[in-house]
C-alpha cells in the first residue's frame, strides 16, 4: 500500500472539467448514500457510499475500498463526486492511499452539477438537491 495521502494530495476539478473528463472516458464514482443516488445522479455513475447516515450520525463505510475494487481497477480513470464535495474529497484521498492512480475529485459535487444544468432530469433543481441538507 502507498503512503497515506491527505486531502491536499487530491486533484480537484470543477464540474465543467469533470463533464469533459467523463465524455473522454473517465468513470464517475458517486460516493453519496444509496438514497441520495436513487433520487438523481450523473448518467452511467457507479454508486458506492463512502458514508452511511445512521441514528448515531455519519459512519464511514468500512467496506468502501473493497467495494470499489470489485468495480474499478487501480489504473481506471475516475471522477469522484458526492453532494457538495466533502465526502468525495475524503474518499479520493483514501483511494489514492490504496493505490488508485487516476482519481479526481469533483468540486461542488452533484449540487454543482445540477446548478450548472448538467442533469437531464425534468425535476426542478431544488428537488434534486434536497439531500444537500446533509452538508457539513
Amino acid at each position: 500500500m502507498d503512503a497515506t495521502k491527505s486531502v491536499s494530495d487530491v486533484v480537484t476539478v470543477d464540474v465543467h472539467e469533470a463533464k469533459d473528463l467523463l465524455n473522454s472516458g473517465h468513470r464517475y464514482l458517486d460516493v453519496r448514500t444509496n438514497e441520495e443516488f436513487n433520487k438523481s445522479h450523473v448518467d452511467n455513475a457507479l454508486n458506492i457510499p463512502y458514508m452511511f447516515i445512521t441514528q448515531e450520525g455519519r459512519v464511514k463505510n468500512p467496506e468502501f475500498l473493497a467495494q470499489v475494487s470489485v468495480l474499478c481497477g487501480k489504473e481506471d480513470l475516475l471522477v469522484v463526486g458526492c453532494n457538495s464535495g466533502g465526502r468525495s474529497l475524503k474518499a479520493s484521498a483514501d483511494l489514492l492511499t490504496a493505490g488508485y492512480k487516476n482519481v479526481k475529485n469533483m468540486a461542488g459535487g452533484y449540487s454543482a452539477w445540477v446548478d450548472n444544468g448538467f442533469v437531464g432530469n425534468s425535476a426542478p433543481a431544488e428537488e434534486l438537491k434536497t439531500a444537500c441538507k446533509f452538508r457539513r
